[in-house]
């Protein structure tokens, strides 16, 4: 079951997300996958930087924030949704299609790749970017199913969410840098 949503979510299937709404058993569900796609590419993110001891504590560091960041930006764009747009809309309902669509950032993990061949950064590069924009397409899509709201409305209550995600990123960015972890930190947080 949880292979065939994966599988929605990754095919963009609205179905997907308005069945995950619902099914408030899948809460727990996907705070942990937004817990293993975020160390996933945070293992990603900072692979051959900082040595052996600096990438797991960066990946450590990071995938808290991650789901940190991850949570304030479900919860921004329920208040968002709630406050501006009058949707109805829990918390957990954001989490469970959010999550689901958080899939996405799974292709963090190829940066290993690069870590060990450093050509394949220019192979890797644009398709982490192109995984980048699909996961964005796929925010929308959940939150336009959890929120019910019309398309506008949707990107301003995803942009606020992201914005909300980068501002935890950045402040990740900042406690890896006071750590020590050096400035590979920063671009590893986003």
């Amino acid at each position: 079951m949880l292979m065939d949503r994966i599988m929605g979510a990754l095919t963009f299937k609205r179905e997907v997300y308005a069945e995950v709404e619902h099914d408030e058993s899948f809460t727990s569900t996907a705070w942990g996958l937004v817990a293993v796609v975020a160390f996933l590419n945070q293992l990603g993110a900072y692979a051959g930087s900082e040595g052996f001891g600096g990438w797991i504590t960066s990946t450590l560091v990071g995938t808290g924030f991650s789901v940190l960041g991850f949570a304030v930006g479900a919860f921004a764009i329920a208040w968002v949704g709630k406050t501006l747009f009058q949707a109805e809309v829990t918390f957990e309902e954001v989490v469970r299609t959010v999550g689901l669509a958080y899939i996405w950032n799974i292709l963090g993990v190829f940066g290993v790749l690069a870590a060990f061949v450093p050509l394949l950064v220019c192979l890797l590069s644009p398709a982490l970017i192109l995984g980048w924009v699909l996961g964005i397409y796929s925010w929308f899509i959940a939150t336009k199913e959890a929120l019910d709201l019309e398309s506008g409305q949707t990107i301003i209550t995803v942009l606020v969410g992201f914005i909300a995600v980068f501002i935890v990123s950045g402040l990740a960015g900042v406690v890896l840098g006071l750590l020590g972890l050096g400035a590979s930190a920063i671009g590893g947080a986003f």
